[in-house]
């Protein structure tokens, strides 16, 4: 178990990414503390984790309030003693708009969220990481590879990327590490949505519409949560002890950096 006794903070406890991660955690060894603004996948999610024999809680949470924030870490400290990993996957998209015709109070939110929220989760879960740490930044493929209606969504990521590596290079005499997982498609709830969306704008069937997404990369399908969670449990892990301010491509190979 890579992650035995390790107290990982994750935010974003959603369908999808984010339970799928806190399963594999817990599985993995680590006592696991979800934050998410709505509390229903949270508590379904820690119903599995318990009943596999797991440990986890689960606190409700809005990234973009400090106190809140606050709470998520004192109630880790309180239960486990200790913060060694901390994971921001919380999530904000400002709307499938051109990013000049996408409302500012939108575009505001989802930088709201996914910057200063991990920020704030970063500054706060710092001061408990006393024996190093790291932190992982979910970043996301749009990124490096533009499509239309995501440019809202990129730019908050792109600025979260940035953050990572500053943070990486602060943070290092702490030996906290600071590292970005960029995720592509992943086949969950969002995906889906989409699936079916597209396949009714263009009157084909949810499988050509797969198809054509899997069809992009080398291994021929779409990535489930589940997989890509692995991505970042390897980051949270000492397997990746000398790895800080570091960007790691989760997507199937559709995008190869070079």
């Amino acid at each position: 178990m890579i992650l035995k006794d390790e107290v990982v903070v994750i935010s974003g406890v959603g369908a999808g990414l984010g339970a799928k991660l806190a399963i594999r955690a817990a599985k993995e060894g680590a006592k696991v503390v979800m934050s998410a603004r709505s509390a229903d996948v949270m508590d379904a999610t820690l119903k599995e984790i318990t009943a596999a024999g797991g440990d986890a809680i689960a606190v409700q949470c809005d990234v973009r309030k400090t106190d809140q924030v606050e709470a998520v870490m004192a109630a880790a400290v309180e239960k486990y003693g200790k913060i060694s990993g901390l994971v921001n996957s919380a999530y904000g998209h400002p709307g499938f708009t051109d990013l000049l015709d996408t409302e500012e109070k939108n575009l505001r939110r989802a930088m709201d969220i996914i910057l200063f929220g991990s920020l704030n989760m970063a500054r706060a879960a710092v001061p408990h990481m006393t024996d190093g740490g790291s932190i992982v930044n979910v970043g996301t493929m749009s990124t490096r590879v533009p499509l239309q209606g995501e440019g809202g969504y990129a730019i908050s990521k792109a600025a979260m990327g940035c953050a990572t590596q500053y943070m990486a290079l602060e943070l290092g005499g702490k030996g906290i590490r600071v590292n970005q997982a960029i995720l592509g498609w992943l086949d969950g709830p969002g995906v889906r949505f989409y699936l079916t969306m597209t396949a009714e704008e263009k009157g084909i069937t949810e499988q050509e519409v797969y198809d054509d997404i899997a069809s992009r990369n080398p291994l021929g399908r779409i990535p489930t949560d589940e997989a890509c969670a692995g991505g970042i449990l390897y980051l949270l892990s000492k397997y990746a002890s000398e790895v800080t301010g570091a960007t790691l491509d989760v997507n199937g190979g559709e995008h190869m950096p070079a």
